[in-house]
């Protein structure tokens, strides 16, 4: 497949050596600052064209929260799949889903594209309904990224808390901010650290008067995140088990639960 890059930095080179060990070609690479860009501007219509003229079959786009509406919008005019990997948008979620069903497109979206962190999910989703059939358990989230990230909290540690949420009804109010009082028992704390080159970790506490269980996943490298964004572009662009060329928004969930049909 013949794949544009929207983001040249770090992530977005790590994505180009992921999409060519698996057999895809960068086609073009667009950046604000990037030197070893195709493509090195600020304006969105020429992003989209230099991306039109490049001749992708598929776009991954990696860029920065404040650029991510943007870009989708100049982007889905192309009627190309696209992969969004940037965090920090979903505020816009209806405003682009809107979008993505007017051109009659393709976008596939998610916090984390790691394979391990998306069976974590399913992991701590299947821990947290056991859990909340026991009161004595607290439970809380923690995440911690390198010094260089945008956002804080992640939105994987979100992600997470969110199905902690969901499965423990016990838990109402998510909190990501320092207590400066006692929690309250509804309260779902998710804490931020933010230090040195931490690709990401993330860990989900459940704890008891009499013990405590620790569900942890951590990446060694972001390689695990370049890989599954490469995956989740050969999924979307692929077509539906009826033949049919993907149309609308979708998630890793969706990704996964093909994958765990076959």
């Amino acid at each position: 497949m013949k794949i544009a890059l929207v983001g040249y930095g770090k992530m977005g080179h790590m994505v180009e050596k992921a999409l060519k060990t698996r057999g895809h070609e960068c086609v073009c690479s667009v950046d604000l600052f990037a030197e070893d860009a195709s493509c090195i501007t600020s304006d969105h219509v020429k992003m989209a064209e230099a991306v039109r003229n490049s001749g992708a079959e598929g776009i991954i786009e990696f860029s920065h929260p404040a650029s991510a509406v943007q870009n989708i919008k100049a982007l889905l005019p192309l009627r190309l799949p696209l992969v969004v990997g940037t965090t920090g948008w979903l505020d816009k979620i209806s405003e682009v889903r809107q979008l993505v069903d007017l051109n009659k497109t393709s976008m596939l979206y998610a916090s984390n594209f790691s394979i391990g962190v998306n069976l974590f999910y399913r992991i701590v989703s299947a821990a947290s309904k056991m859990i909340s059939e026991f009161d004595e358990y607290d439970a809380a989230v923690f995440e911690a990224h390198h010094s260089q990230k945008a956002d804080s909290p992640s939105g994987t540690g979100i992600d997470i808390a969110r199905l902690v949420m969901k499965n423990i009804p016990r838990k109402t109010e998510l909190v990501t901010d320092s207590f400066t009082r006692r929690p309250e028992p509804h309260e779902l704390h998710l804490a931020s650290l933010r230090v040195g080159a931490v690709p990401g970790t993330h860990s989900v506490i459940f704890d008891s008067p009499a013990d405590t269980i620790q569900l942890i996943h951590a990446a060694r490298t972001r390689e695990g995140f370049a890989i599954g964004a490469v995956r989740a572009l050969e999924w979307l662009a692929s077509t539906d088990p009826s033949g049919k060329i993907k149309s609308g928004i979708f998630t890793m969930d969706d990704v996964f639960d093909s994958l765990l049909k076959n």
